[in-house]
């Protein structure tokens, strides 16, 4: 008897945990924005918490977990229960380049996680002050190789997409630029504009305003295409840096061991929503552009980035801020 009651364990939960996949969600769902309210991880996640409230007729509740760069979300969602009721919104950093940084993670980018799909890619903009006597990349890695160290570039903070995308330019172009910190890229954009710093590596948002006024000149876009946003812009990879693409991205993940039942009614969803027409002017307001793919294709996009920016890295010798 004893034996029959440890065998019929197992089998028990195995067909409670499957009724519960199929009656998935039939409860609120926290979405995890690993940043403050307002920034572009935010924007983006009370955009598809909207639409997945619609589609899966069930509240989905953003909760802003702010710390670390993004380190108190993820671990908050990697120690979590795997069963679908709490989920993330996650980026470039906080997945691919932070643990290349020598940091001590609380998390691990592919065991703690299950990956649903990538969501969205926002290039970054490269623009300089009018008067540096450069109109494309190639003037401008000539302009740099010959005044090695003394260019500087601004970003709105050490470790963000601006920093990332100056150390991979440097890195790529063979060149020795210094890059010069701001609190956002508000004030690193307005730090170009007035001649404190020669260029910037800057969101579309905080930059083509000014492009448009004639403050800025843009010189190219950070993504491996062109952006619907800005069509006239080449991306930097055509414009004499082959292979370059240095645009952060995002995409919600589950943490590990949630069911793929569970996995593959949120990927559903998600797909839904990023072809509404909605979604995708919303996205292109922003300066982005609406992506989606499978759980596996957003695994393995996870891994190559690790690989890719491993060795911008080391290369460019980023350290945590």
């Amino acid at each position: 008897m004893r034996r029959q009651i440890i065998i019929g364990i197992p089998l028990i939960f195995i067909t409670i945990g499957s009724v519960n996949a199929q009656n998935y969600p039939n409860r609120p769902i926290r979405f995890i924005s690993p940043y403050a309210p307002g920034g572009g991880t935010d924007i983006i996640a009370r955009a598809l918490a909207q639409k997945l409230t619609e589609s899966l007729g069930q509240s989905v509740i953003v909760d802003n977990r702010p710390g670390g760069g993004g380190v108190a979300g993820f671990q908050l969602v990697a120690k979590s229960p795997p069963d679908g009721y709490m989920i993330l919104l996650g980026s470039t950093g906080p997945l691919t380049v932070n643990p290349n940084l020598g940091m001590r993670l609380p998390y691990d980018p592919i065991r703690d996680f299950a990956p649903i799909t990538l969501t969205s890619k926002i290039p970054v903009v490269l623009a300089v002050h009018p008067s540096l006597p450069v109109k494309s990349v190639r003037e401008l890695i000539a302009f740099a190789k010959a005044r090695p160290g003394t260019l500087g570039y601004s970003s709105g903070g050490i470790g963000g997409s601006g920093h990332r995308g100056g150390a991979m330019f440097s890195v790529m172009a063979g060149v020795k630029m210094i890059h010069v910190a701001y609190r956002g890229t508000g004030p690193a954009t307005i730090a170009v504009m007035s001649g404190e710093v020669p260029l910037t590596f800057g969101n579309m948002l905080s930059v083509l305003p000014h492009v448009k006024g004639g403050r800025l000149r843009a010189i190219a876009v950070t993504s491996d295409k062109r952006s619907p946003s800005a069509p006239e812009l080449p991306t930097i990879s055509e414009s004499g840096l082959p292979g370059y693409e240095a645009d952060p991205w995002y995409g919600v993940l589950a943490p590990a061991g949630t069911p793929r039942e569970v996995i593959g009614r949120l990927h559903a969803e998600l797909v839904k929503i990023m072809h509404h027409p909605d979604m995708r002017e919303k996205l292109l307001i922003e300066g982005g552009e609406a992506v989606a793919n499978s759980p596996e294709e957003f695994a393995s996009h996870i891994k190559n980035e690790l690989g890719r920016w491993a060795r911008i890295v080391k290369e460019a010798n980023l350290k945590p801020d």
